[in-house]
């Protein structure tokens, strides 16, 4: 584990996580775990605001894995677009879609190893997927999880699976998913990447780099 000395005492951010943000969730939306993958998958390097203006749209085109398997190139181009890097987007998209249509039935599979399998989807995608529709114990980490726990002294880590490995060593596998969810949230509200408003923190009393943008 490479969590600093000094840092955040973990069961307390967990308790102040529990109060300040109890009705946390994914803020992509959708339906059911397809369009959670999806949606995932599109919001690399772009907002989930975004994304979910362009999702509605996209999903009546393209309902299903099929759909989107049978779907040419160009045009789910077309429709991702707004999101970014749509080339590379659109063929993840259709490549998964045709892993699921064509592997498991249509059905998005539900642990780890079957979802990192397919194309383009990473660990954080598929802890993502796994936290949100399957109540799998997970530990998504992304931008703003990864920011805050290096802040708060829980890791000394960069990469993310490293910093998995420091949080899932301190935070009760219950209670993972939970955690980055809420974690993910406050770094959206408080304790944001160049100023971080550690005033309005009620983790500032406990935090190591309180008042720095590290």
């Amino acid at each position: 584990m490479t969590r600093g000395k000094g840092g955040a005492p973990p069961e307390k951010v967990l308790a102040f996580l529990g109060r300040e943000y109890p009705g946390a969730r994914v803020l992509l939306e959708h339906r059911d775990p397809f369009e959670l993958l999806v949606a995932t998958v599109l919001a690399a390097q772009c907002t989930d605001e975004r994304v979910n203006r362009v999702t509605p749209g996209l999903f009546r085109s393209f309902p299903g894995p099929a759909d989107f398997a049978c779907a040419s190139q160009e045009r789910i181009e077309e429709a991702v677009r707004p999101t970014g890097f749509y080339k590379n987007k659109a063929k993840a998209v259709r490549e998964l879609s045709a892993a699921i249509a064509g592997r498991h039935g249509g059905a998005v599979p539900g642990t780890m190893e079957e979802l990192t399998a397919l194309p383009g989807v990473g660990r954080k995608t598929a802890s993502v997927v796994l936290g949100a529709c399957f109540g799998v114990p997970a530990l998504p980490v992304d931008t703003h999880v990864g920011r805050v726990s290096f802040r708060l002294g829980l890791t000394e880590a960069r990469d993310p699976l490293k910093i998995e490995r420091d949080l899932a060593e301190q935070i009760p596998r219950e209670q993972w998913w939970k955690f980055t969810t809420r974690l993910g949230w406050h770094g959206r509200t408080v304790c944001v990447a160049r100023r971080p408003r550690c005033a309005a923190c009620g983790l500032e009393p406990i935090c190591p780099r309180r008042g720095l943008a590290g």
